[in-house]
């Protein structure tokens, strides 16, 4: 069915925003792999509900792993039109001093893998139209405060990647793009009641849908936007000038 079909590999899809992802893309006409790290029932599962989709198994933190996997379905999609990296890792470390094993994990994961495996797809990828890379980053990158110190670092670190490699990597069908949502889903150790508070701690005071991140990649995904560009579904969160992450600050106002 991929023959008919335009391919695209989500990173991290079979939970969370990424399976948000890629049931979009599906509902879309899309053939889907899904990738997975330790997920692989709800990837299989997911993958089996729906018309045209795969799950392909890779631990990030292993980059040379993750370039193998794009070169093998490189050689098979006949045209695989996009690379969604949503896989990530999200651990909090302070600001007053770096924990190094949850820094070079973070640095791997959200940002030396998901380069790397880039560069692969915008060299080995065949696509009518384009190849598209979409990198999920996150709106602390122009609302930044202290707080997942080594999670903030890498995903400024990705999102240096997305110039350079929209100048560099491709050719001129090509587009990268950097997709940074705001709070979405509940993250780290957050109850239901931190949640509803933190999710509206935004201009627009609402609560923003996996399904806008899903929209906003299948988007880009069609290439409208010059590359290079970064792509903001937070409702208006990267706006303003937050001293703390949300989590702590819903913490705090729950617990007045």
């Amino acid at each position: 069915m991929t023959d008919s079909r335009p391919a695209v590999l989500v990173t991290g899809g079979a939970r969370r925003i990424g399976a948000a992802i890629t049931r979009a893309f599906a509902a879309s006409g899309w053939h889907v792999a899904i990738h997975y790290g330790s997920s692989r029932d709800e990837a299989e599962a997911l993958a089996a509900s729906l018309p045209s989709a795969e799950a392909v198994q890779c631990d990030l933190a292993d980059g040379h792993a993750a370039v193998a996997m794009v070169e093998i379905l490189a050689e098979r999609l006949p045209d695989w039109r996009a690379l969604v990296n949503c896989a990530g890792v999200f651990k909090p470390d302070a600001v007053t001093e770096l924990d190094p094993p949850t820094n070079v994990r973070a640095m791997q994961i959200n940002a030396r893998t998901p380069a790397r495996m880039a560069q692969a797809y915008l060299a080995h990828a065949r696509a009518q139209g384009g190849r598209h890379v979409i990198q999920l980053t996150d709106q602390k990158l122009a609302n930044p405060n202290p707080d997942f110190f080594s999670y903030t670092m890498s995903k400024h670190a990705i999102a240096a990647t997305i110039p350079m490699l929209a100048m560099g990597a491709g050719g001129p069908e090509d587009r990268v793009y950097a997709l940074a949502p705001g709070a979405i889903l509940a993250s780290h150790d957050q109850h239901e009641a931190e949640t509803e508070v933190s999710h509206r701690m935004n201009l627009l005071r609402r609560k923003t849908g996996a399904d806008e991140v899903a929209d906003a990649a299948l988007f880009l995904a069609q290439g409208h936007l010059a590359s290079g560009q970064t792509l903001y579904v937070d409702s208006g969160q990267h706006l303003l000038a937050q001293p703390r992450d949300v989590i702590y600050l819903a913490r705090e106002e729950c617990a007045r």
